[in-house]
């Protein structure tokens, strides 16, 4: 079989977050195929290790899950499609590849799939990991195997949910002046945003550029009613020089004016960005490994969360990130070869 099909495989699994049970049985099976690893399971998560008697460890992880789409693999050329192609069912395939090779390597590593990384990070698998099995994932360096389109991308930005709740009066549409129209309001609400002007910030010689979105709009009454509440939710990406205090106050400044006392403004969630970590040997070999670009991480991934437990992460995987979570999300063969590649020789030097 050729990597494609390997991919297509993966593919053909439905494993929409929270429906992972089919994929992991799967790669738990692959894996223990392999008698030089040591496979355990947790809920839908999947840990294999080498256990000998180096003193240095790798973590090489991914996420089994996929958001909803076709799950039917398409062959195109030197390319494969369907949902998840290249987040990350193309990078899972190579994992498994390289995992089960029982090659000797001057490191002991840890292989990862974890399950719910699609949807709140409160849910994460890999979170799940370490509160329940910290030992598991411990390690000096860690690589999340997210498409990067050959390159690696350094650390990732924090993400931000915003919600607000802009209140008026009711009255009815022949009379609107003895109302107040809370839709009306939330226009210079998603005005304001529309007009927001990206912050750059440069961290370690690694450029993020920050975000701020509006991405839900809801509200009304009924066709002859001056609506009373207007509901918006705020997305805002946020460069890992800031803490979640310092981007909430800036949104809060943003809107500022337009904010009433009646109005609420929450915080509905927060996912911390993770800076760049390419001090650690380890990482900046697999820079010099690669085509040497480096790019900052423009969303956030679970470097971050690797960080936050003191393992620095980057971002190197198969595939373009353009094309994740896109209708024609794919991958081809030389982008699959490409990653083995220099995933192979970064856990052998």
């Amino acid at each position: 079989m050729s990597r494609l099909d390997d991919v297509a495989t993966l593919i053909a699994i439905p494993s929409v977050s929270r429906h992972e049970s089919a994929i992991a049985d799967v790669v738990a099976r692959m894996l223990r195929r392999a008698p030089h690893l040591d496979v355990e399971r947790v809920g839908d998560n999947v840990v294999a290790r080498t256990t000998g008697l180096h003193s240095r460890r790798l973590l090489v992880a991914g996420h089994l899950d996929t958001v909803p789409g076709d799950p039917t693999p398409q062959r195109e050329g030197d390319r494969i499609a369907g949902v998840g192609a290249c987040d990350m069912k193309g990078s899972l395939a190579v994992m498994l590849e390289v995992a089960v090779d029982p090659a000797a390597r001057p490191v002991e590593v840890t292989w990862v799939f974890y399950a719910r990384e699609e949807i709140a990070r409160v849910e994460s698998g890999l979170r799940e990991l370490i509160e329940l099995r910290p030992d598991l994932v411990r390690a000096d360096v860690a690589l999340l195997a997210e498409p990067t389109g050959g390159g690696v991308e350094a650390g990732c930005q924090g993400s931000m949910r915003i919600g607000v709740t802009l209140r008026g009066r009711r009255a009815h549409t022949a009379r609107p002046f003895m109302g107040v129209n809370a839709i009306h309001r939330a226009g210079a609400v998603i005005d304001r945003v529309a007009g927001y002007l990206p912050r750059v910030a440069v961290v370690d010689g690694i450029t993020f550029t920050e975000q701020l979105q509006v991405v839900t709009v809801e509200g009304g009454v009924a066709a002859n009613v001056v609506p009373d509440e207007a509901r918006l939710t705020l997305n805002h990406r946020v460069a890992p020089d800031r803490d979640r205090e310092s981007a909430w106050a800036s949104v809060r400044r943003l809107l500022g004016d337009l904010i009433e006392e009646e109005d609420d403004v929450v915080l509905e969630d927060w996912a911390p960005p993770a800076p760049p970590s390419l001090d650690a040997p380890d990482l900046a070999r697999l820079v010099a490994l690669t085509r040497g670009e480096v790019r900052g991480k423009v969303g956030w991934t679970d470097v971050a969360t690797f960080y936050e437990n003191g393992i620095p992460a980057a971002n190197f995987g198969a595939g373009d990130p353009t094309l994740a979570h896109h209708p024609d999300e794919a991958v081809s063969e030389s982008e699959l070869d490409e990653f083995a590649d220099v995933l192979r020789r970064w856990l052998a030097e």
